[in-house]
């Protein structure tokens, strides 16, 4: 069995020079249309991530997800009872960005975008039931639609996107959670950003701003953690 080419000898081959070449393309076209309705879709689905997050970080502390709201503005709520607060709080930003880096991972193989696919749709299908506002039912049937599309055009048809479909959900997963922290925490300081709601809860001596800094940094870690895994993987 080949060892795991950790060093990037031969770097790149044809399929690393795509992946690449897909991730400029997909930030280049997420930053010119970044103030566009085109993108609120895409936006949304990450506030989607960043609420799942909550709510998984809750059940897995043993509390109880009581429901959870996604808004046009791209604001979000995730109404919890119990779990361990101060893990429930940074799961949001430190979760979205890692569900980004996995569907980057996830593109580049055609079964594991199937499954980041079906596990996406499977997820928004079990939200819709806990949904309790309009805007996330009608982001979670839009999104199931939406796959489902690209998933028919993949087994059926010539048009076989279905794992660049992934990989742009997974890059506008990273880049807006990391813009999300910074407009949060960092330049606009949000009294009820997450961020601020730990510094209070948390012992050490660091404000929300440096709650903010610290988030991101993670959050930029896991996009150029992912970038780097993806060469390896296809190497």
């Amino acid at each position: 069995m080949s060892s795991v080419n950790w060093e990037l000898k031969g770097c790149c081959k044809q399929d690393q020079k795509i992946f690449l070449a897909t991730i400029g393309i997909c930030t280049v076209v997420i930053l010119a249309l970044w103030r566009t309705i085109l993108l609120t879709p895409f936006k949304l689905i990450t506030v989607f991530l960043h609420e799942a997050s909550h709510a998984i970080a809750c059940k897995l502390t043993c509390g109880h997800v009581e429901g959870i709201q996604v808004h046009a503005n791209e604001g979000g709520v995730t109404q919890t009872r119990g779990g361990i607060y101060w893990v429930i709080l940074p799961a949001g930003y430190l979760g979205s960005s890692f569900w980004g880096m996995v569907f980057i991972l996830a593109s580049t193989n055609l079964l594991t975008a199937r499954i980041a696919a079906g596990c996406l749709g499977v997820a928004l299908l079990i939200v819709l039931f806990v949904a309790k506002n309009w805007t996330l039912r009608g982001l979670c049937i839009g999104f199931i639609i939406f796959l489902a599309v690209f998933w028919f055009l993949q087994e059926k048809t010539s048009v076989r996107i279905l794992r660049y479909i992934i990989l742009f959900i997974g890059v506008m997963n990273s880049l807006f959670s990391v813009y999300d922290i910074y407009d949060d925490t960092i330049s606009r300081r949000v009294n009820s950003s997450d961020a601020e709601k730990f510094a209070e809860v948390c012992p050490c001596p660091c404000n929300g701003v440096g709650w903010g800094v610290i988030w991101g940094l993670i959050s930029f870690m896991f996009l150029c953690g992912a970038v780097y895994l993806g060469l390896v993987i296809l190497s």
